[in-house]
């Protein structure tokens, strides 16, 4: 996340109010921070629909616009129809099956433009009327660089699928997802710089080192353990082993080792798999901490616990009945808000 000084200081006059806020920058940062959530979530569901890689060109500009011809259509599907993944799953579909593959990636990427352009046209009127504080332009210009970024990104993890695969590369997967939940994260760190929510606290009221140091831990487990689903859902992990607490009846996988590192800990299914449960396990365990804790902010910590148990079960649910769609788009999106609630924790936390 992209952490700053509090905004309260050195900031030009007329862009806060007398208590050092800017209420209206933080509400455009926030907004921008719901478009974000929703492309995940789109973004979750073409993946699971296997929409992705429906679409073999990145023109930024032109590709705004849809097929409007039966001939565009036609050409289009013909592009699609020279990939591997149509030799490998998807051979004989119709037109038909295909417009419904397509419009799922248009719309994911229709919502990458989207957020650009709500970010920066609202960015710039701000920037000319002076309401963005000076500690909070470049972390701006920041956000936009890793918008702009993420774009690049889903073009490269795209590509990994185009040709020899049916699918994109998990590790790509895992970059442009990881990516964007950054961006996320980064927005509402912003926004409430933005905000300028930080409490008072007496100083004999001040988190410990030892409390502050685990919320901290916590985030980060919360983002790597994010980034981790996506090498389960990029390797088809979930849809294997599919008991639990066991895997196939065992404590520890057999088939764990795959003769190397990354052979095993980026595309071992069963590696990938058991690295996300123990990780889990891990989390829930360090999120208990500050939600029993005394404090401030212990009712956040709670709310962020209550949502880090919800998703345990989302993932126990979708291995069991074998990762249907809705459970598995439920999984990603409760992914996100349990990221965001341990952004606000962690910053809280620090704060306090």
């Amino acid at each position: 996340m992209i952490a700053l000084p509090r905004a309260s200081a050195a900031a030009p006059p007329g862009s806060q109010d007398p208590g050092g806020r800017a209420p209206q920058v933080a509400i455009w940062l926030f907004v921008v921070a719901a478009f974000v959530y929703l492309m995940v979530v789109v973004g979750g569901a073409t993946r699971l629909t296997g929409s992705g890689l429906s679409i073999t060109e990145w023109r930024p500009v032109t590709g705004a616009l849809p097929p409007l011809s039966q001939a565009a259509w036609a050409e289009a599907f013909a592009k699609y129809r020279a990939s591997s993944q149509y030799r490998l799953i998807n051979q004989g579909i119709s037109l038909g099956q295909f417009q419904i593959l397509f419009w799922w990636e248009w719309a994911h990427r229709l919502l990458g433009r989207s957020v650009g352009l709500v970010f920066f046209l609202p960015f710039a009127v701000f920037l000319a009327l002076r309401k963005i504080p000076r500690l909070l332009i470049l972390p701006c210009v920041g956000l936009f660089a890793l918008g702009g970024l993420q774009g690049l990104v889903g073009w490269w993890m795209v590509q990994s699928g185009l040709e020899g695969r049916a699918a994109v590369a998990p590790e790509r997967l895992a970059t442009h997802l990881g990516l964007a939940l950054f961006l996320l994260a980064s927005l509402v760190w912003v926004a409430l710089d933005a905000w300028n929510t930080a409490p008072s606290v007496h100083p004999a009221h001040r988190r410990s080192v030892g409390v502050r140091g685990l919320t901290l831990v916590f985030g980060a487990g919360v983002y790597l353990q994010c980034l981790m689903g996506a090498l389960v859902a990029g390797n088809g992990a979930g849809l294997i082993d599919g008991d639990w607490p066991l895997m196939a009846g065992r404590l520890f996988p057999v088939d764990y080792w795959h003769g190397g590192v990354w052979e095993t800990f980026g595309h071992g299914r069963s590696a990938v798999q058991f690295n996300h449960r123990v990780m889990a396990y891990g989390l829930l365990v360090l999120g208990a901490v500050p939600a029993v804790v005394r404090g401030r902010g212990r009712a956040h910590a709670r709310l962020t616990f209550v949502l880090l148990v919800l998703q345990a079960g989302l993932g126990v649910s979708a291995l069991l009945y074998g990762d249907p769609l809705w459970l598995a788009l439920l999984h990603q999106a409760n992914a996100a808000l349990v990221l965001i609630a341990a952004t606000v924790l962690v910053r809280r936390t620090l704060e306090e």
